[in-house]
């Protein structure tokens, strides 16, 4: 039998970038995820952005399309909008919001329980059903593209938490140029 190190590797790193709190390079998903309210998660900064809603439904899609082709299929796609960043409310409630962070996990579990049913590398080097590359390369591309999405994920959070929206700032608090912050606004405060 081949030694299956490589694909132990890619688990922890799956797994490391979801969900670690020791992550090196920044917030896991789950942790860029942790306080982002319903309120905050449906809402887009511009309307040519994806909102954290879109993102976290996004991720999802495509970790079920590497199981799809892990299992063989060489149909499974996604070719849509519709399929690949979702047909989402402008408002996402409590249920919605909590359905979609389940589905990302389901479909992250879903992702290492499939891994984990492999004995040895040598996958690793076969052509993806339906692709040109292989799934060394998808699976190193679905780690990346989490770290990508966190990224704006995190960007996103921080605007909207700026903005005030889902935190104890109203619109109202607002001053006229926007920052919830008031005209007491040191600049000292931030260097």
């Amino acid at each position: 039998m081949v030694p299956n190190d490589e694909l132990i590797r890619i688990i922890d790193l799956l797994n490391t970038t979801y969900e670690s709190e020791e992550a090196w390079h920044g917030p896991s998903v789950v942790e860029a995820l942790r306080g982002v309210t319903p309120d905050m998660a449906g809402r887009k900064i511009t309307p040519n952005t994806h909102s954290i809603a879109e993102l976290v439904f996004h991720m999802t899609s495509w970790r079920i399309f590497c199981v799809k082709k892990m299992q063989g299929d060489a149909t499974f796609d996604i070719t849509t909008p519709d399929k690949n960043f979702g047909a989402l409310p402008d408002k996402i409630d409590d249920f919605e919001w909590e359905a979609l962070q389940m589905e990302l996990s389901l479909s992250q579990e879903e992702l290492v329980n499939e891994l984990d049913k492999r004995d040895d590398d040598e996958f690793l080097e076969d052509i993806v059903p339906g692709r040109d590359y292989t799934y060394y390369d998808m699976l190193h591309g679905i780690i990346n593209h989490d770290l990508y999405h966190t990224g704006q994920i995190v960007i996103l959070k921080k605007v909207l938490t700026f903005k005030g929206v889902g935190s104890s700032y109203a619109e109202s608090d607002e001053d006229e140029f926007g920052s919830p912050f008031g005209s007491s606004y040191d600049q000292d405060d931030y260097y």
